[in-house]
C-alpha cells in the first residue's frame, strides 16, 4: 500500500514536470518571446482590453507599448533579438490578463442589469 501511494505521488510529480516542460516548449514555439514580447502583449484589442489598458498605471502602458514597436521593427528588419534578450517562460507575467477579466466581469453585470431593469 506505502508503494503505491509513494508510485502515485511520483506519478503525479512527473505529470507536473512535463506539464511544465510542455508549457515551455508550446511557449518557445510561438515566437513571441523571440521579439520580447509577453504573452499579454499579443491580446486582440477588444473594447474590454482597450478599457483595461486605460486602466494601467502609465509606464506600465509605456513599457508596453515600447515592446511593440521594437517587435514590430525587428520583424519589419526580418531579425530577432539576441537570445540573452528574450522573454523566458519564468519571467513573463500576466500584467493585464486579470484586469481584461474584471472589466469582462463588470461589462457583463452591467449587461444584465440593463436587461432586468
Amino acid at each position: 500500500m506505502a508503494f503505491r501511494a509513494t508510485a502515485m505521488m511520483a506519478f503525479r510529480a512527473t505529470a507536473i514536470n512535463r506539464s511544465d516542460s510542455l508549457s515551455k516548449w508550446a511557449y518557445n514555439l510561438s515566437g513571441f518571446n523571440k521579439y520580447g514580447l509577453l504573452r499579454d502583449d499579443c491580446l486582440h484589442e477588444t473594447p474590454d482590453v482597450t478599457e483595461a489598458l486605460r486602466r494601467l498605471p502609465s509606464h506600465v502602458v509605456d513599457e508596453r507599448n515600447f515592446r511593440i514597436v521594437r517587435a514590430i521593427q525587428l520583424s519589419m528588419q526580418k531579425t530577432i533579438l539576441p537570445k540573452e534578450e528574450w522573454t523566458k517562460y519564468e519571467e513573463d507575467s500576466l500584467y493585464l490578463t486579470p484586469i481584461v477579466e474584471q472589466v469582462e466581469k463588470e461589462r457583463l453585470e452591467r449587461e444584465q442589469w440593463e436587461k432586468e431593469y
